[in-house]
């Protein structure tokens, strides 16, 4: 049924200013784990709508939504049936279009994911693909390739899954005979759409139309760099490709064919008022070639990935962020910085375990000073010019959770023969809410996934008002974020003389020193104490920093 909608709400106005993302911190909620209005056990639009306040009192400028679309949720959203409609899981449009509303009336703005690398396998076209058989122009809107072999019994090339194993899978075609394959970069219920096709560039000019008519503030674009394949679609003859991702070009990754898609896309946006965004997940192998994606006439930002797997040691942070700002400098964009996300152990467990195990793991580690250590890099992130992405529930401390039993886990690449170990799960628990009650508040009806039992003691209402606590940490470097004038805005820091082991700036009246070592360090005092994640003492012209600890300075 048509749901007819008014006019879509006003972006926010209130003391914004031209170029809002470039300073923007960005809060993203996976739904399906924020908050349950309905009470069935999933996250929901309503639920997200009720917690917006608590949004607008942390701080944060615009929210990232994870998909919501009509979706068989082969993977949680990132297989979509219908990118025009609301799963019922989630609401309808009516409700997206209260979530809007109300989210300008609080002055943050909305991000929405968009999907386009791939679609469902239950997408209208590749539907129809299978039914109308070899030759069907739908065919041709997806990469769907005779196999190699006499029989064509194999693969096209050899091409491997993200989530391990081939990135093919062959079909049978309508009289039953085995027939043709199809191109999956993800799992076989995601088939990649074929962006040769003009039928699917005007296609996905018209999905960014609806949603900015409904009144969307920008896009966070899955896969950007996936969109284009190499002509011919060649072997890559490696042996072991996943490790290969994001350290080299690869014929299905960051071809630069891309970029002329996004430069129409860019064009679209400019036909609506409000300064809406384009945001560009995009894995490449350099902080060079992600720059690419920010030229002024394409996306507006790109997520730092370089920087969310860095350890926490000084020299390799303080490398990071000069690329990352020299980069970004000659296309005049933002540099972003993000430390969790969906996709990746939270850094409250990833900085609990030695350095080199990568952004998925199986084990707790030393919370005690994966807390202490995530809540100064949280400082340090907070601390450096551009734009910083905030992940549902590090407000609150939250860990991974590395011990949710095989039998309840969603993740696809779990159940794939190699691949992934399909610990994504241990970032996407439902968040807790308050100290007791049914799912900690999330809900009354249960979560999703099981939430451990110790959650009550991490909740929002447990640590509200605590001035140690997580929360109020984020709320109190937020506010200060955005009452200093010298934090946030702007495209490059000056790095002071600090001892082995702490990294120390100044910006425009502002000092940032952060402590990477396990030992205390002395250092100059730097200016008047603003905030620190741990206490600070100093005397006459000397601070101690503690282990693990960033602190701000006004000077």
């Amino acid at each position: 049924m048509t749901q007819h909608l008014a006019a879509p709400a006003a972006a926010p106005t209130t003391g914004t200013h031209t170029g809002w993302w470039r300073d923007a911190v960005i809060y993203q909620v996976y739904p399906r784990s924020f908050a349950d209005g309905n009470g069935d056990g999933m996250g929901d639009l309503e639920g997200i709508r009720g917690r917006l306040p608590y949004l607008k009192e942390l701080g944060v400028d615009a929210v990232w939504l994870s998909p919501f679309y009509a979706s068989p949720q082969a993977d949680a959203g990132y297989d979509v049936a219908d990118y025009r409609a609301i799963d019922p899981m989630f609401g309808s449009l009516l409700d997206a279009d209260a979530l809007i509303r109300e989210a300008h009336e609080l002055d943050l703005r909305i991000i929405v994911d968009l999907v386009p690398n791939h679609s469902s396998d239950q997408h209208e076209w590749f539907q129809r693909a299978l039914r109308e058989g070899p030759g069907s122009p739908l065919r041709e809107r997806y990469h769907f390739r005779t196999g190699k072999g006499e029989d064509g019994s194999e693969p096209p090339n050899d091409w491997e899954s993200i989530f391990g194993g081939p990135a093919w899978t062959r079909v049978t075609e309508p009289d039953g005979t085995p027939g043709e394959w199809y191109l999956h970069l993800f799992a076989p219920e995601q088939p990649d759409f074929n962006w040769e096709h003009p039928a699917v560039r005007d296609e996905f000019r018209s999905i960014l139309r609806f949603w900015l008519d409904m009144g969307v503030d920008g896009f966070r674009v899955d896969v950007a760099h996936g969109l284009v394949k190499a002509e011919g679609l060649p072997d890559i003859g490696a042996h072991d490709q996943l490790k290969l991702l994001g350290n080299d070009v690869m014929p299905f990754f960051d071809q630069d064919g891309v970029h002329e898609i996004y430069r129409s896309w860019r064009q679209v946006l400019g036909e609506y008022d409000g300064e809406r965004v384009l945001v560009a997940e995009a894995w490449t192998p350099t902080v060079e070639r992600t720059a690419n994606y920010v030229r002024p006439d394409e996306m507006h930002q790109a997520f730092n990935f370089q920087y969310l797997g860095t350890h926490w040691d000084a020299e390799e942070l303080r490398r990071v962020i000069d690329d990352s700002l020299a980069a970004m400098r000659p296309v005049g964009a933002p540099a972003t910085w993000v430390l969790s996300n969906h996709d990746v152990t939270r850094h409250a467990t990833r900085f609990a375990n030695p350095a080199g195990l990568g952004t998925q793991l199986r084990t707790a580690g030393d919370r005690e000073l994966g807390l202490r250590r995530a809540r100064a890099a949280t400082l340090l992130m907070l601390a450096l010019p551009g734009s910083a992405y905030v992940y549902q529930g590090e407000e609150l401390g939250l860990p991974d959770v590395t011990d949710l039993p095989d039998e309840v886990r969603q993740d696809p690449s779990f159940f794939r023969a190699t691949g992934q170990d399909g610990f994504r799960d241990g970032c996407r628990v439902p968040i807790p809410w308050t100290v007791e009650g049914s799912s900690y508040g999330f809900g009354d009806g249960g979560s999703w996934l099981p939430q451990p039992a110790t959650w009550g003691g991490l909740s929002v209402e447990a640590q509200a008002g605590d001035p140690g606590s997580t929360l109020e940490l984020y709320r109190s470097a937020l506010a200060v974020r955005r009452e200093q004038p010298g934090l946030g805005a702007g495209e490059d820091v000056e790095w002071m003389e600090a001892p082995e082991g702490v990294l120390a700036f100044r910006r425009d009246g502002f000092v940032c020193t952060a402590n990477t070592t396990g030992r205390a360090i002395p250092v100059p005092l730097p200016g008047r104490f603003l905030l620190s994640n741990e206490p600070v003492s100093h005397g006459e012209g000397v601070v101690e920093l503690p282990a693990d600890t960033t602190v701000w300075w006004a000077v």
